[in-house]
């Protein structure tokens, strides 16, 4: 069974289209390893080597990888599941294969080995921009790149002999007709670059950059080896510098690929709650959608902390909110900002992970209504179960007085039921 390359595309018509992982779990004890059955035509499908989603899954999950191209078998340590190696992919796609600018998959990727960059072009939009180089992958690609890229490395190779060539025999006989036919491919190498014999005032200040940009890359990539907190807040700031400068509304893709380089999408909803909603909090799920749909989207723990964070507005705001509480949490239904089972998961247990668990109470009696409604509406959901990770009782929680994070160990309360009298259908 095919799905959509850019699975946040839902047309069934979309024309690029990838087949389904099948993963095979073989072997036991430490030397179980899954095999990726049809790696090489999912990777034909993204127009990327086979060995580039492999290294990528193997990067993620902290295993590693084998390769056997001969018979097609592609291999990362450990025991996988499709579903979960299909949605990694997800991630492969959008930092390798998708454009920035149309998110069309009709990409390539060029690798200049002399800087040590990988370029990206866009057959549809004619985009043509730079590849963040900071994942770990892109080191594998760079030793590895392309086949398509194979004659562009040759031939640098071949410009560097060029060149060494003219250098040792720029005086006269036989080296002198050398260094006279290769002079073009010599001046398009100083083209490309060469700072190590440029001394004007431009070549100087190229080579600053060069080095401001690598030392931001050093920075970024320590940020990674932070705290959760830290990274958390780090992601705050960012968020709130979008908003102070007023380009919040046009940011949404920056704010999750920064969330991604921190590793706290699923956080991501909880900061984004405390920076974009206040007591207006139903017209600003219409005018932020976008945003939080980057992270919740089929993203059940991102969804979590987006309650979290509505409870901590409703604490901000109980006068205005409090009383709204199931037109709110309904607008964010319709929104599909939150699913169902999510919700009834929620509204099943009183915690004081946010707020304190007299207002939890209230918060839960309030939207009492609309899960009652929920219920009654989709029967076949009751008796879902939501898989728990294993840190599910440790949270992140963000104080707003404080602007800091703190880790919490909570056990979860049963709520006291509270039937109200209220109409859905009014809400």
């Amino acid at each position: 069974m095919s799905v959509n390359v850019n699975r946040s595309v839902l047309d069934q018509f979309y024309r690029y289209k990838m087949p389904r992982i099948i993963a095979k779990v073989e072997g036991k004890g430490n030397g179980i390893k899954t095999v990726i059955v049809n790696m090489v035509d999912v990777a034909k499908a993204l127009n990327r080597p086979p060995t580039y989603p492999t290294k990528f899954f193997g990067c993620e999950l902290g295993a590693q990888t084998q390769f056997d191209a001969k018979n097609d078998r592609y291999i990362v340590n450990g025991s996988h599941e499709a579903n979960k190696l299909q949605d990694m992919l997800d991630g492969f796609i959008r930092k390798f294969v998708l454009c920035p600018e149309c998110d069309n998959p009709e990409t390539d990727l060029h690798i200049n080995p002399k800087k040590q960059t990988i370029g990206n072009s866009c057959k549809a939009c004619g985009y043509r921009g730079m590849l963040d180089t900071r994942h770990k992958l892109c080191t594998f690609i760079l030793k590895n790149p392309p086949e398509t890229d194979s004659g562009s490395v040759k031939k640098e190779k071949e410009k560097k002999n060029r060149k060494k060539d003219k250098e040792n025999g720029s005086s006269g006989g036989e080296a002198g007709n050398h260094d006279d036919i290769d002079a073009p491919d010599v001046v398009e190498d100083d083209d490309d670059g060469d700072w190590a014999e440029e001394t004007t005032e431009e070549a100087q200040r190229r080579r600053m950059e060069e080095i401001s940009e690598h030392a931001k890359g050093l920075t970024l990539t320590e940020d990674l080896e932070k705290s959760l907190e830290e990274r958390v807040n780090i992601f705050y700031n960012f968020v709130k510098e979008k908003k102070d400068s007023g380009t919040i509304d046009s940011a949404d893709k920056e704010i999750l690929a920064e969330a991604e380089r921190l590793d706290v999408k699923a956080m991501g909803p909880l900061i984004l709650s405390e920076l974009l909603f206040d007591e207006n909090i139903r017209e600003q799920i219409k005018k932020y959608k976008r945003h939080f749909l980057r992270f919740c989207h089929n993203n059940k723990k991102a969804q979590k902390y987006l309650l979290g964070g509505f409870e901590c507005l409703v604490k901000l705001h109980q006068t205005q909110l409090l009383p709204r509480v199931p037109i709110i949490l309904k607008d964010l239904y319709d929104a599909d900002m939150l699913e169902e089972d999510v919700i009834l998961a929620w509204a099943e247990k009183v915690s004081k992970k946010y707020v304190s668990k007299e207002l939890a109470k209230e918060i839960h009696a309030k939207a009492e209504p609309f899960v009652k409604w929920l219920k009654e509406a989709e029967e076949e959901s009751e008796g879902s179960e939501e898989e728990e990770d294993e840190d599910d009782n440790v949270e992140v929680v963000y104080s707003s007085s404080a602007r800091e994070l703190k880790m919490e160990t909570t056990k979860p309360v049963k709520p006291d039921h509270e039937e109200e009298d209220i109409d859905i259908d009014a809400i």
